[in-house]
C-alpha cells in the first residue's frame, strides 16, 4: 500500500498572501538619503550659471559702468528669486544644522551676494528703461507674497549664519512690504484681490509666516511673532475645515460661508510648513500657540489617513482618482517628522513620514531633479482645472520640500527617543514598522 505523499504550506508559499509594494516598505538610512540630498543639490546647482548676460547677444556682461537695457540674470532656478527657490534657500540652512554639512549651505551666501552686488545696477537700469528691462523684477516691482515672503525668509536664516550686513537693506524692505503694503482684510487678515474680489489663500501662510516668524528672531520684536500667529489663526477661521481636518485652498469674501470648498494637497502642505516654522521659534507659552498646535495635529491626523498605499498623497487630498502628486507628499512627510522630532505630535505617526519618504525617493531623478510636482496653481473653483494641472520636473515647488524632508528623516533615524521595531519580521504578511517612545517602556 503505497502511503499518501505529505507536502507542508507555509503561508508564504500561499499565492497571494505575501504582499507586493510597489514602493518599497523598507525602512531607509541615514547614507541613502543624503545621497538623495546631494544629488537634489546638484541639479539645482546645474540650472544656472548665475551671471549676468547681454539678451542680445548672449554674452555675459562683466562691465556695470554703463547702462544696459538687455541686461538680465542668467535663466535658470539657482538664479530666481522666486518663492520656491526661498524654500530651497532654507532647506539648505536647515541641512547645515543637522548634518554639518557646508556644501548646502554655501549656496545661500553664494545667491545672495550675487543679488546685493547686481541689484543696484538693475535698479539705475529700471529708472531709465523700466522694469520689463530689470533683472530680478520681483524686488525692484514687489507687489505680492509671492514676491518676497518665502526667499526674505531664507535670506534673514543666511544672514542669522553669516551676518553678512549687504542683506539687511533688502531684509527690511521685505519687512516693510508684508507688515505696512501688502493688502489685508479689515481684520488684518493677509489677502489678495485675485482671482476674486478680497481672496484668502492657504498658500500665503507659507509666503508670510516663515518670513514674520524669522524677522521676530533676528529683531527680538514681538509686533512679528504677534502677526505670524494672527495670520494663521485667521487664515484658519476661513480655510480650516474641521469636518474635514483639511484646509480649504481658497475664500473670497462674496461668497462667504458658502464658498466651494476643494482640498488641494500642496495647500495644505504649505499650512504645515508655515506652522512648523512658526511652532519651531515661537515660546511654549506664547499666545496663540496652543491653537496653532491643535490644528498642526489635527491636519496630520486627517493626513494619515488619507495617504495612499504607496506612500504618497494624491494631488487632491479626498480624491483617490486624481494623481500622487510629488510636492504635497514631501512637504506632508517633513511636517510628521519634524512634529515627532520636536514632540508636537505623537510617535505612532513614524510609519507616515518613513512611508512617505520611500515614496519621495523614487520620484527623484538619478540627476538630482525631482518628478511629478504640480504646476503652479491659482486658486480655483472647479475640480476640472484641480485634475488636469500638469506635473513635471520644470514645477520647482517639490525641490525644497525634498530637502527639508530628507533632513528632518535624517533626524528621525537618530532621534534617541524613539525605538522602532518591525513586528513580523520573519513573517511578511503581517510585518509592520512601529515607533516607540522608550520611555514608555521599562527595560527589561
Amino acid at each position: 500500500m503505497n502511503q499518501a505523499k505529505t507536502t507542508v504550506t507555509t503561508q508564504e508559499d500561499i499565492p497571494g498572501r505575501i504582499p507586493e509594494y510597489p514602493v518599497p516598505y523598507e525602512y531607509p538610512t541615514v547614507d541613502g538619503i543624503k545621497d538623495v540630498l546631494n544629488r537634489v543639490r546638484g541639479y539645482y546647482e546645474s540650472t544656472s550659471p548665475q551671471k549676468i548676460i547681454n539678451t542680445e547677444t548672449g554674452e555675459e556682461i562683466t562691465d556695470f559702468s554703463s547702462l544696459n537695457e538687455n541686461a538680465r540674470v542668467s535663466r535658470g532656478f539657482s538664479s530666481e528669486w522666486s518663492y520656491t527657490h526661498g524654500v530651497v534657500l532654507s532647506a539648505f540652512a536647515y541641512i547645515d544644522d543637522v548634518t554639518g554639512d557646508k556644501t548646502f549651505f554655501a549656496n545661500n551666501a553664494r545667491f545672495y551676494d550675487f543679488v546685493t552686488k547686481h541689484l543696484p545696477y538693475f535698479r539705475k537700469n529700471a529708472e531709465k528703461y523700466g522694469t520689463q528691462a530689470s533683472g530680478w523684477r520681483e524686488i525692484i516691482d514687489m507687489h505680492a507674497l509671492d514676491h518676497c515672503g518665502s526667499i526674505g525668509a531664507a535670506m534673514i536664516k543666511t544672514y542669522l549664519k553669516d551676518k553678512n550686513d549687504d542683506y539687511l537693506e533688502l531684509i527690511n524692505i521685505v519687512a516693510d512690504y508684508i507688515s505696512n503694503k501688502q493688502f489685508r482684510l479689515e481684520d488684518g487678515t493677509l489677502a489678495r484681490h485675485r482671482p476674486q474680489y478680497e481672496s484668502v489663500w492657504a498658500d500665503d501662510m507659507y509666503m508670510s509666516v516663515p518670513f514674520l516668524a524669522n524677522m521676530g528672531v533676528l529683531t527680538g520684536d514681538n509686533k512679528y511673532f504677534d502677526d505670524a500667529v494672527k495670520q494663521v489663526l485667521q487664515i484658519a477661521d476661513r480655510l480650516y475645515i474641521p469636518q474635514k481636518e483639511l484646509f480649504d485652498h481658497g475664500w473670497n469674501v462674496t461668497a462667504g460661508d458658502y464658498n466651494p470648498r476643494f482640498y488641494w494637497g500642496r495647500a495644505s502642505g504649505w499650512t504645515l510648513m508655515a506652522m512648523a516654522e512658526l511652532l519651531g521659534v515661537l515660546p511654549e507659552d506664547y499666545q496663540g500657540r496652543d491653537k496653532i498646535l491643535h490644528l498642526y495635529r489635527s491636519v496630520i491626523r486627517s493626513l494619515a489617513g488619507l495617504q495612499d498605499g504607496t506612500g504618497f498623497w494624491h494631488n487632491m487630498l479626498d480624491k483617490t482618482n486624481t494623481y500622487l502628486e510629488t510636492s504635497c507628499t514631501t512637504m506632508i512627510t517633513f511636517a510628521v517628522a519634524k512634529g515627532i522630532n520636536e514632540g508636537w505630535i505623537n510617535h505612532v505617526y513614524g510609519p507616515v513620514a518613513l512611508t512617505g519618504w520611500n515614496a519621495i525617493k523614487t520620484r527623484v531623478l538619478e540627476n538630482g531633479a525631482v518628478d511629478g510636482s504640480c504646476e503652479g496653481t491659482t486658486f480655483a473653483h472647479d475640480n476640472t482645472y484641480y485634475y488636469h494641472r500638469g506635473a513635471s520636473i520644470y514645477a520647482t515647488h517639490g525641490y525644497g520640500p525634498v530637502l527639508y524632508a530628507g533632513a528632518e528623516m535624517i533626524r528621525l533615524l537618530q532621534n534617541d527617543k524613539i525605538d522602532v521595531q518591525v513586528f513580523g519580521s520573519n513573517n511578511p504578511i503581517n510585518s509592520a514598522f512601529h515607533y516607540r517612545l522608550k520611555s514608555e517602556w521599562p527595560e527589561k
